[in-house]
């Protein structure tokens, strides 16, 4: 299925190669005609999956990304790194390119090898679908327990210059807690622009947006973004300006459609929540008290069951590690004054039909300084623990 951009200089496809999964798709392939700059954030899990080892020491060189769901390729020892030599060998024939030109993203199962023959089979079909009208296709690759696909795209106008294109895909549904990116990332762009800034555009938008994520508080140990520019848009390579900043900014709102894709479609979710912290002490105090309250699994019960019961989110508060006097504490769901004070203000039916809303903001003033910070959650579900229940089964 077409995507919703073509992006000039790459090339998309996927197919059903069986690895794990049985006739739905499951391996990507993008390809660029030549890459000028490329960048990439990685999980810090200390348990670090092969194709993060593999394709963070191959970045500059990069000319195509394949990827593949269902196995994850991680904590699969030396063995694991091979297959990831293996598989790039393999593709690299194909495509004519240096396997140290290929990046790897795997997502699925910890543990078992990469069913490489299965991989390696399905890769001539692979190469021999590849199109500019691909990267719909390569988006729905890319999912596990994902129930729909995620992209976004954005142009930028550059003063003086060609107009520029930017695709963006993630995949992400649970094991969400970001710290770089989030599960899979792939953003591409036709702009020249030059590396350094490419560099400082991704991890600053990662930062803004996939940081702000949480399902369930786990990292996962495959977390890749990369963001890879063509330079087939045409002009000099941009450093900074106005050129840089409309790219950064359009770059920037592809990063937070898809965080926000992310957090709607958490594993069960009925409720996408906008946790945002005011009044802060400083900037650690404001994201320990957002992140706190987002990842609390008493908190996220109670927005499943619209129960307004705000002591949950009070005592979440409290052993965040924030530094606030409780008898300050302002409460409010999108325009409902909830608590006063750190104290009931009689507003709870009120309160409940906002929580019933598939969609608010839950917006908390500790009334303890000038800092702030948002996290994007959703509700617990009893389908999350089903889905996560029978996972591997």
């Amino acid at each position: 299925m077409p995507s919703i951009m073509a992006i000039n200089g790459f090339r998309a496809s996927a197919v059903a190669s069986g690895m794990r999964y049985k006739d739905r798709l499951d391996l990507g392939l993008i390809v660029a005609d030549r890459v000028q700059a490329a960048a990439g954030v990685f999980t810090r899990n200390v348990c670090q999956a092969a194709p993060v080892i593999w394709s963070r020491q191959r970045l500059r060189g990069a000319r195509a990304i394949l990827a593949n769901s269902g196995q994850a390729n991680a904590q699969s020892g030396q063995e694991g790194l091979e297959d990831c030599r293996l598989s790039a060998q393999a593709l690299a024939g194909f495509l004519k390119v240096p396997a140290n030109g290929i990046l790897l993203a795997s997502t699925g199962i910890i543990g078992p090898r990469l069913n490489l023959p299965a991989m390696t089979a399905a890769m001539p079909g692979l190469v021999s679908s590849l199109s500019p009208d691909g990267l719909g296709d390569f988006a729905r690759a890319i999912m596990t327990t994902d129930t729909r696909p995620k992209e976004a795209t954005a142009q930028a106008a550059i003063p003086g210059g060609p107009d520029i294109g930017i695709w963006g895909a993630a995949k992400g549904s649970g094991m969400i807690a970001p710290n770089m990116a989030t599960m899979l990332g792939f953003v591409l762009t036709d702009a020249a622009i030059e590396q350094d800034l490419l560099d400082g555009i991704l991890r600053r938008g990662a930062e803004a947006s996939f940081n702000r994520v949480t399902v369930d508080g786990d990292t996962s140990t495959n977390d890749s973004l990369f963001l890879l520019a063509s330079g087939t848009a045409g002009g000099p390579p941009i450093s900074g300006g106005p050129g840089a900043k409309a790219i950064e900014e359009a770059i920037l709102g592809v990063l937070l459609s898809l965080a926000r894709q992310i957090a709607k479609d958490g594993e069960g979710a009925t409720r996408l929540v906008e946790v945002s912290v005011i009044g802060a002490l400083d900037d650690p105090d404001a994201r320990k008290a957002a992140r706190t309250v987002a990842e609390s699994p008493l908190v996220k019960t109670a927005f499943f069951g619209a129960d307004a019961n705000w002591g949950r989110i009070m005592a979440a508060l409290g052993r965040s590690g924030a530094s606030f006097d409780p008898y300050k504490v302002d409460l409010d769901l999108d325009d409902v004054p909830w608590v006063r004070s750190g104290q009931d203000n009689g507003r709870d039916q009120a309160a409940s039909r906002v929580m019933g809303k598939p969609e608010y903001r839950l917006l908390i003033n500790l009334n303890a300084g000038q800092a702030s910070h948002s996290v994007l959650t959703c509700d617990l579900s009893h389908d999350y623990v089903s889905i996560n229940g029978s996972y591997r089964s």
